[in-house]
């Protein structure tokens, strides 16, 4: 059976035209961990629609009892919608799941259109998206992991000039037996590349280190809303469309909270149920400032309907991260100005009742205040005093505790200037390292 979803939506036109795309996702009945179908084939026609130069002609829920290993689908499955790609004048194919190097080849050769797995279009949407060096570089290496699985792809995109891996089209579209010897080379020339850019990001963390300011990491699924709070709360101009992948490299702030606090507010790439393996390894310098968060702030698109279940993929990449159980973490529940207003309340009631939650607008700035409230008690270290003893000449040191904030006396001795501070742990080892 084959469940035809909403009308197409049309890409951005080009001076050749967007390439028109069927969406596929394969409901395979022997799949233990498979997800409901609607909401699956929802967000792979917003994966595509991410895309520009992309124009989802149809999507399909395609049920099937298992897998076929040669061609994934059977016989008169691939017959029936080879009839209705013709139809469409379709020239890609999206499949929302893994498909072998087997399947992709034999189905490109029964179909006669490019076709692009979830893993390749995740990549392609990653490649057009990315804005740093660094992200650029990470691409490129986790597309080419992707590609020596599969000796049907070019790798010349990498002599490009911009963005986009070749999948959809340019001269990476030609169907050729990848040079694994070329490839390898590639990844060393790249990893190196990588280690200089990692180097140099390296030396600005430690830098930020020496600033005792805390860190706040904004995480969540793809599209939840995080740039448009970030902006909100830093008035940044970080890409905020309601797109999928709208964000792929962290963005830093200098936020002051409501009690005068000063943190450092970062915005982190989104993520994804199934997100492809050699994307997770190769993104996490990407998500290097969460791994270093005094704070994890989980935004979640409470008017989702998969809400729950997004929540729970963010939590499990987490864990994967190692930093569930040592950050503290407060969950924002956003977009309310999307919510019926009888459920709005409902959610607000809950939201109350529940510590270290908050029902927000990002749009509309509704619970913002509240959340950067609780922003602040959260981040309140434990202070403890003590006594400072510097000689006259250190004068930089004692600026900097006065600028701090913490000297609450001082009395000068023979040689030497005595001073009681009320300090917290991050700034006694701030003060040490100067």
């Amino acid at each position: 059976m084959t469940e035809t979803s909403t009308p197409a939506r049309d890409g951005d036109a080009t001076a050749k035209g967007p390439m028109r795309a069927l969406v596929l996702h394969p409901d395979i009945k022997s799949d233990r961990d498979r997800r409901d179908p609607g909401p699956a084939l929802e967000e792979a026609v917003a994966l595509a629609a991410a895309l520009p130069d992309l124009e989802v002609a149809e999507a399909q829920v395609v049920r099937l009892p298992k897998a076929q290993p040669g061609l994934l689908f059977g016989s008169g499955k691939i017959a029936e919608l080879k009839e209705r790609i013709t139809e469409l004048e379709v020239g890609l194919v999206l499949i929302d799941g893994p498909v072998t190097p087997v399947q992709q080849r034999n189905l490109e050769k029964e179909w006669g259109v490019k076709l692009l797995d979830r893993t390749g279009l995740i990549l392609e949407i990653f490649a057009d998206r990315a804005a740093t060096r660094e992200g650029v570089l990470q691409v490129e290496l986790a597309a080419l992991s992707y590609q020596r699985t599969r000796l049907v792809r070019a790798w010349t995109h990498l002599e490009r000039q911009r963005g986009g891996l070749g999948f959809v089209g340019g001269p990476g579209e030609t169907q050729i037996e990848a040079d694994r010897r070329a490839i390898d080379e590639a990844v060393t020339r790249i990893r190196r590349q990588l280690a200089k850019v990692v180097k140099t990001r390296e030396l600005h963390r430690k830098a930020r280190k020496k600033v005792p300011y805390p860190v706040v990491a904004l995480v969540g699924y793809t599209n939840a809303g995080k740039s448009t709070l970030f902006n909100h709360l830093t008035g940044a101009e970080v890409m905020a469309k309601d797109m999928l992948f709208a964000t792929l490299d962290p963005t830093m702030r200098a936020v002051a909270l409501p009690d005068g606090t000063e943190v450092i507010l970062s915005d982190t790439v989104g993520f994804i149920s199934d997100l492809p393996t050699q994307l997770v390894a190769a993104f996490r310098a990407t998500l290097e400032e969460v791994l270093d968060a005094d704070l994890i702030v989980h935004v979640r698109d409470i008017s989702h309907a998969e809400t729950e279940e997004q929540a729970s993929d963010v939590r499990a990449i987490l864990r994967d991260l190692g930093v569930a159980e040592t950050a503290p973490m407060i969950e924002v529940w956003n977009k309310m100005d999307r919510v019926a207003p009888e459920a709005a309340e409902a959610l607000r009631a809950m939201a109350a009742r529940r510590e270290g939650v908050f029902a927000v607008s990002a749009l509309t700035g509704e619970g913002v205040a509240e959340m950067l409230s609780a922003v602040g008690e959260t981040l309140s270290p434990p202070r403890h005093r003590t006594e400072v003893v510097l000689p006259h000449g250190d004068g930089r040191r004692r600026a900097w505790l006065f600028a701090q904030g913490v000297v609450e006396g001082e009395a000068a001795g023979e040689g030497e200037t005595r001073l009681n501070v009320h300090w917290t742990d991050r700034q006694a080892q701030a003060f040490r390292r100067l």
